[in-house]
């Protein structure tokens, strides 16, 4: 009966949140004494509703275009959310398919003297910025924002992209008491919806009439007599069609907070996508768009600036025989192409799988976008003979795509087939190599475009670990300062990381930042970095520091790894709805020889150990051997895939935490 009577208090609650009117312009006095999220103390800002409309218009000459309007009303708790009273929204603004964006209604709201004080935005909080050649952005930023103010805003997107709606998200880095999103399609579309996320709105469909009135005109010679003027005539149709009108309904969205080793929450926050599938307008036969992968690629593949781009030759084959001369192994080729590649054109920050100047203009200018550079790596490789396809990619930033949609993509790499293996190349970054792409590229998987048209799924997370071994010698004086060198070597994605790290970078600026994290002193610094970028980075160094140990009654307490040791688990829910993503496998070696002082001797060590996670996906292995005055301790910590699905990330967690309690065991010394 307890649970029989909540769960209709539960309902009713729904029932009666979702039967609100939220309108702007009716804050109350309640909303604006709230001190703390009722749900979510910690929360610096809270969406109190976001209400969504989605309609298509039908402008003449022009056809349909969708307007979105949404209204929104935000409290603000701590000055931490401040931000929130900026809003962005960005807009195709490429000439042929622009879209509009305007704000209206947008006031801030304080509590003075127990009255509701009430202040407009002006046109000096409101800004427009190029974002690049192709989008824009509308920004406003709210006066006279507080602690315990409420703004809300009025905004509409005008576009003319009616193959792709904008997403809609239920869920943000704050809680949102309300969200809805209501979508009224003419029966002349049809929509592939899909949702994320771990929050599921509620969902009401129905049918409603609508019309549009088309104008046309006709001119006319009036019989054809020459010395009568031509006249016009007008006239106006009406034509009636249904629509299929979709309401989404969520209440009480948590926050969707960030932890370690996640790249883009956009992934797993609750939202909901659209694409057009088809199109059947009347007296007409049906259209088909992207409703399978094979349909994406094509279409992407029969773009003007992406298909004939890989066909175009007479500007690059002289330069390519002559880099070729004297290069016998594929290896040795496709090396040579690729850092011809890298040092022939420069990457302009763009991304797309369209070219931006072409590949021919790109190379005699020297830049170009993504799939400038990789479309003209692909055919630079295929006049060298090798077999080799574009691979359509989205970015970690541009999110995975659950189903088939051109957005789905934002780049484009190169995939050569040889000898049974495929190698993935990308000439846009200066330190990349043959299966070592640039980080923002590892996104689960991308699509090949086949030469016969057909497409397939390519594994973009690689499967071997890379390495980072670090060589620690030190000796500690009856003082408790530390002494010693360093040895570090990095291979795979970690040497590209690196190199990208310190590119640009002077050396001094590098050694303070680094004496200062670590908090020691150094000297005789050098750094190797072959010219070979599958060759390993190293950096060695020697040191001294004297916070690395504790005398207490007599007795010495060090941390064998020093500088090195980790401290914290990264992992902190206690529930993680989302996989852990490392973005790559990786193996960490420590080998540390310790030389204790004159007159003491090794009371107490840490005893070997290890721990394995189920299925290979990680271990860790401790080894510590005294002998005399001397320690030795050789680590290894290995991660093994890639992406570790949620439902192991508990198990992940205690891995996490057993290793970092054994690396913090202290070697006690004690005097002799």
């Amino acid at each position: 009966m307890k649970i029989f009577l909540a769960l209709l208090l539960f309902i009713g609650g729904f029932l009666q949140s979702t039967a609100q009117s939220f309108e702007l312009g009716k804050v109350s006095v309640a909303e604006l004494q709230e001190k703390v999220h009722p749900k979510d103390s910690s929360a610096v800002a809270a969406i109190l509703f976001e209400k969504g409309t989605n309609n298509f218009i039908y402008n003449q000459g022009k056809g349909f275009e969708v307007v979105l309007k949404v209204k929104v009303r935000v409290k603000i708790y701590k000055k931490e959310g401040y931000d929130w009273a900026t809003k962005k929204v960005g807009y195709y603004s490429d000439r042929g398919s622009s879209e509009r964006v305007s704000f209206s209604n947008a006031y801030t709201y304080n509590l003075i003297n127990g009255k509701i004080e009430k202040t407009k935005l002006k046109s000096e909080g409101e800004f427009n910025d190029e974002i690049n050649s192709f989008w824009s952005q509308k920004k406003i930023t709210m006066p006279n924002v507080k602690e315990g103010s409420v703004i809300e805003y009025e905004y509409a997107i005008y576009s003319e992209r009616i193959s792709s709606l904008r997403d809609w998200y239920f869920q943000s880095s704050i809680p949102v008491n309300y969200s809805s999103y209501t979508n009224s399609v003419p029966e002349y579309f049809k929509y592939n919806s899909n949702s994320k996320g771990f929050i599921f709105p509620k969902v009401t469909v129905s049918q409603n009439n609508n019309s549009i009135i088309i104008t046309s005109k006709e001119r006319g010679d009036n019989g054809g007599l020459a010395y009568q003027s031509t006249s016009t005539t007008f006239s106006s149709d009406k034509i009636d069609f249904m629509e299929k009108v979709t309401e989404y309904v969520s209440v009480d969205v948590p926050a969707m907070k960030s932890e370690a080793y996640v790249y883009n929450l956009d992934n797993y926050t609750a939202s909901l996508s659209q694409e057009l599938t088809s199109t059947l307008y009347p007296n007409s036969v049906p259209k088909y768009y992207s409703t399978t992968w094979e349909d994406v690629v094509k279409t992407i593949y029969d773009y003007d600036d992406f298909g004939p781009e890989l066909k175009k030759t007479g500007y690059f084959e002289e330069d390519i025989t002559n880099i070729l001369k004297g290069k016998v192994s594929d290896d040795e080729k496709i090396d040579a192409i690729l850092n011809h590649v890298k040092t022939a054109v420069k990457w302009n920050d763009i991304f797309g799988y369209s070219c931006m100047n072409g590949v021919k203009k790109a190379y005699k200018e020297k830049t170009g976008n993504i799939a400038d550079i990789n479309l003209m790596l692909t055919a630079m490789l295929r006049y060298a003979g090798f077999t080799v396809n574009p691979v359509l990619v989205s970015t970690r930033s541009n999110g995975i795509s659950f189903f088939p949609n051109r957005n789905a993509f934002n780049y484009v790499i190169a995939a050569v087939e040889l000898n049974g293996k495929t190698i993935l190349l990308d000439g846009s970054d200066p330190f990349s190599t043959q299966n070592i792409l640039p980080f923002r590229v590892l996104n689960w998987g991308g699509r090949m475009i086949n030469v016969d048209g057909t497409s397939s799924l390519v594994p973009l997370l690689p499967t071997g670990p890379s390495t980072s071994s670090m060589a620690l010698i030190y000796s500690i004086d009856e003082k408790g300062e530390v002494q010693g060198e360093c040895l570090d070597r990095k291979l795979d994605y970690y040497a590209l990381k690196y190199r990208n790290d310190v590119k640009g970078i002077k050396e001094d600026t590098y050694l303070e930042k680094k004496e200062n994290i670590h908090k020691i002193s150094i000297k005789e610094y050098t750094r190797t970095i072959n010219a070979n970028f599958k060759e390993p980075v190293a950096e060695r160094y020697s040191f001294s520091g004297n916070q690395f140990t504790e005398q207490i009654g007599g007795k010495m307490y060090i941390n064998p790894l020093l500088f090195f040791v980790q401290n914290v688990n990264p992992f902190k829910q206690e529930v993680r709805e989302y996989p852990v993503d490392f973005g790559f496998p990786f193996m960490d070696r420590y080998s540390v020889t310790i030389h204790i002082p004159e007159g003491y001797k090794v009371e107490q060590a840490p005893e070997s150990y290890s721990v394995a996670m189920m299925d290979n996906m990680g271990k860790y292995n401790f080894f510590c051997n005294v002998v005399s005055n001397t320690i030795q301790i050789s680590i290894t910590h290995q991660v093994n895939d890639a992406i570790i699905p949620a439902v192991h990330y508990m198990m992940l967690k205690e891995f996490y935490q057993k290793t970092i309690n054994k690396q913090n065991e202290k070697i006690v010394l004690s005097k002799i």
